[in-house]
């Protein structure tokens, strides 16, 4: 029996790893999440830089992420993965996908077969993560540094089913045309700078530290709504309405 499915962590750009509400983490919550405080052995934690070319110094800001969820067994695995690299991925507990070019990263992970495996290991209960062009490659499309036309979208993992768009507001010019380019029946959301979404295995979006913007295209009609954070602090917990709760 597979273990239930996790959230989806888009986030916006990386400070939202380091914040607090209150006096705890956000990524307290991966305790939970992943059962780190059972787990044997220790909880592993992959890092896929494809996006931003391997840069080391961002790996290190990951690492110093998860080190406030308590998991320190981490690895960076690189655009082109040896045999280890690819086994530790296949174990991963917790992934995250980088920020930079969306069509690199992308056309990296087709190349080197990490396409596959991030698939497997969602469905096999794993936590994924994405930051600003990775939360753009777990939605239905991404676009190319050129520019949201139809040209450029392409088809990335789907695992959200809505476009993502970030860090620009408050006009989402980029969001707005790639919506209209994948025409009637589409979806985006905007995730402002410093903000985030958990997208829960109901489908319930759910904002982090500041509003989303939600459009819709739908036939004739074009929707623009403001998504609200709940009104009680994140505590860094698995809400006990949620289908993968004990």
């Amino acid at each position: 029996m597979k273990p239930p499915l996790k959230p989806l962590f888009l986030l916006a750009d990386s400070s939202l790893l380091f914040w607090r509400s209150g006096d705890r983490p956000f990524l307290e919550c991966l305790r939970v999440l992943t059962g780190a405080d059972l787990a044997v052995p220790p909880i592993q934690a992959a890092y896929l830089g494809a996006s931003n070319g391997d840069v080391p110094d961002f790996f290190g800001i990951f690492t110093a992420a998860m080190e406030l969820a308590g998991i320190s067994h981490c690895r960076m695995i690189p655009s082109q993965p040896t045999a280890e690299d690819r086994a530790w991925l296949a174990g991963a507990h917790v992934i995250l996908l980088a920020g930079g070019d969306p069509l690199l990263g992308w056309e990296t992970f087709r190349r080197n077969g990490v396409e596959a495996v991030l698939r497997e290991r969602y469905f096999d209960g794993a936590v994924l993560m994405g930051i600003s062009a990775g939360a753009m490659q777990l939605g239905e499309r991404a676009w190319s540094e050129s520019g949201p036309g139809p040209e450029t979208l392409f088809p990335v993992l789907g695992l959200a089913p809505f476009l993502v768009g970030v860090h620009e507001q408050p006009d989402w010019t980029e969001l707005k045309r790639a919506v209209r380019s994948v025409g009637p029946g589409s979806r985006g959301i905007g995730i402002p700078a410093g903000g985030g979404a958990l997208l829960y295995p109901d489908q319930l979006l759910e904002p982090v530290r500041y509003p989303l913007v939600e459009l819709r295209h739908e036939e004739g009609t074009w929707r623009e709504n403001l998504l609200y954070p709940p009104r009680e602090p994140f505590r860094g917990e698995v809400r006990l309405r949620l289908p993968f709760a004990n």
